[in-house]
């Protein structure tokens, strides 16, 4: 961007005249140092960074922070992901959900993204809400072993021991290793 103004303004400005080309190259270094370009600020950085931090404990005010920094350049799904997964690790399960919701209203087919938010909404005793939200994970990505084990958790403390054994075969037939010692359990 400043290498095109100074360009623009060389061109427009006669040779013959270096102080004013000089006090026009630094009004508009100004300007654009004022309102830097997206490729000059480090969203994939800073979102590295909150990557990094996820399960260590301790780091979820860092994890926010970073993901505010994102969210106040642009709208980012893995922004809103981040700091839901740092606010849930805090215990707020509300606001997590809030920024799940953000995440899927950018990306409608983000199944991480839905799976999380049943487990959250799975933490508030929201039980039909979770297996909703584990559906939709298991309709846009069906080999995601993840959502098929916690979908047949929901269903077996419901009572619905037929589906939560269908559901704990799938997962452990998609490489689950969790799904698959509790087969025995739930599948007696």
């Amino acid at each position: 961007m400043r290498r095109l103004t100074a360009i623009v303004v060389s061109a427009i400005l006669p040779a013959s005249q270096p102080m004013l080309l000089v006090t026009a190259l630094s009004t508009a270094s100004l300007l654009v140092s004022e309102a830097p370009a997206r490729a000059e600020i480090p969203v994939d950085a800073l979102l590295e960074k909150a990557k990094a931090l996820q399960g260590k404990k301790g780091s979820e005010q860092e994890m926010i922070k970073l993901a505010n920094q994102v969210l106040a350049i642009e709208q980012s799904v893995d922004a809103y992901f981040y700091r839901a997964y740092a606010k849930s690790a805090l215990g707020d399960k509300h606001g997590a959900i809030s920024d799940y919701n953000q995440a899927i209203g950018i990306n409608p087919k983000d199944a991480a993204a839905y799976a999380n938010r049943g487990t959250e909404k799975y933490a508030l005793g929201d039980k039909r809400g979770a297996i909703d939200d584990y559906n939709e994970a298991i309709s846009i990505s069906p080999q995601n072993a993840n959502p098929w084990g916690s979908r047949g958790l929901v269903k077996s403390e419901l009572g619905d021991r037929i589906g939560a054994c269908e559901d704990m075969r799938k997962s452990a037939s998609l490489g689950s290793t969790y799904a698959q010692s509790l087969l025995s359990i739930i599948c007696q």
